[in-house]
């Protein structure tokens, strides 16, 4: 199990956007302050590790994370695979249960398995000292499908968690680690 949460010396920026000490607006508390990765198991590559631990430092250091008919947060996600599913484990500060939402991989078994090719290609170019070329066009293709993929995960979760791009960019690299192979 792989957990994650900002440190507590470390207050991330507000969700309003400012870094100084102007009041936080009314949607401060829709956020994420820990992820847990139950299922995660040590990624491939040392590329692969540093994708996800980036992914999960930016997330807590912004993203706006509103789960619909939910009161409270800030929240704590619980994110694994389940009987083929996808769990979102949503908990409140303590760590208490609050609604648990459960999607099918189907619709993202394409882009999953695409974004694991595109990754394994960009490390292989990198390591191999491949043309700056070769390896903007590959990062290229990388950020199309991470576009792709937090498109999908928004309108999959649409009614049930309002995400913004960004943290759905983020989650859906999650989501990617936790599904190496499919």
């Amino acid at each position: 199990m792989v957990e994650l949460a900002t440190p507590p010396a470390m207050d991330p920026a507000p969700a309003n956007g400012s870094a100084h000490g102007s009041p936080p607006g009314p949607d401060a508390a829709r956020r994420l302050t820990r992820i847990e990765l139950p299922d995660a198991t040590p990624l491939p590559s040392a590329y692969a590790e540093a994708d996800r631990s980036q992914a999960v430092a930016d997330l807590l250091a912004g993203n706006h994370f509103d789960p619909q008919g939910v009161p409270g947060g800030p929240f704590t996600l619980h994110l694994c695979v389940r009987d083929g599913r996808l769990a979102f484990d949503i908990r409140d500060a303590a760590d208490a249960p609050l609604r648990a939402i459960l999607l099918a991989l189907g619709p993202f078994r394409r882009l999953i398995k695409d974004y694991h090719m595109i990754v394994e290609s960009h490390e292989r170019a990198v390591l191999e000292g491949g043309m700056e070329a070769r390896i903007q066009a590959i990062d290229m293709g990388r950020r199309g499908l991470h576009n792709e993929g937090a498109e999908l995960l928004a309108k999959r979760l649409e009614g049930r968690i309002a995400l913004d791009f960004e943290t759905a960019r983020r989650l859906f690299t999650l989501v990617c680690a936790l599904h190496q192979r499919m």
